[in-house]
């Protein structure tokens, strides 16, 4: 493929529908980037190439201005001189260093045309080249995010299927009856500033017991003696 069948079908292309029908986008991006950056660098090349001519031609150009100019001067001081046979011999010079200086002109004029549609060509491409990095830019964040997106749901549709229910559900149950467990290891049994507390009131119970019992054997005592 050319390098200017390459770039009009570049320029003409329309990256979002290409992308659009594309299976892989990003590999196709991908592709259409690395075609767009070997033309950019092929089209330079040629550009510098003609460029380099251009100066070239230029330099002839000057060369052939200069011994035109030359031989009008010689041509001047023959007829200065009398001499009409050699100003018609300088003139004839003149004339063939004019034509050379015309071709010249034309192919330098053909070099401008040529380097002004290579840096029109180049910018467009760049253009292009700009927009398509950035739609890929665009697009593989995209695709982290697809992708992220994609675990999230899987992961949920696992944390809803009935074996992760279940699994939660043994889960608890089991925790559950760690939990039971613990209290009954210190079930029934009070702390000790409590029991104390409650040892207290049972000292204190048993003394009226006894006093009572005391109170009542005397009274039958008393009532045996009368």
């Amino acid at each position: 493929m050319g390098i200017f069948t390459r770039f009009r079908d570049i320029i003409s292309s329309n990256i979002n529908s290409m992308l659009d029908k594309a299976e892989d986008p990003e590999k196709l991006i991908r592709l259409m980037i690395r075609e767009m950056e070997d033309t950019v660098v092929e089209m330079k090349a040629s550009c510098a190439g003609v460029m380099a001519e251009s100066k070239k031609v230029q330099r002839q150009l000057d060369e052939v201005h200069a011994r035109a100019q030359y031989w009008e001067e010689k041509a001047e001081l023959a007829v200065s001189k009398g001499r009409d046979d050699l100003a018609r011999e300088a003139l004839v010079e003149k004339r063939r260093y004019m034509d050379r200086a015309d071709s010249l002109e034309r192919e330098q004029v053909e070099h401008h045309t040529l380097i002004q549609q290579y840096q029109d060509d180049i910018q467009q491409l760049e253009d292009k080249l700009g927009a398509a990095r950035e739609k890929q830019r665009m697009l593989v964040h995209r695709h982290i995010h697809a992708t992220r997106k994609r675990r999230a749901q899987e992961e949920i549709r696992r944390m809803d299927s009935s074996e992760a229910i279940f699994k939660f559900e043994q889960l608890e149950n089991r925790i559950e009856r760690m939990e039971a467990e613990a209290d009954l290891v210190n079930f029934g049994k009070k702390p000790a500033l409590e029991e104390e507390l409650d040892n207290l009131l049972v000292d204190d119970e048993i003394e009226k017991d006894l006093q009572s019992l005391k109170a009542s054997l005397a009274k039958k005592k008393e009532e045996t003696s009368a």
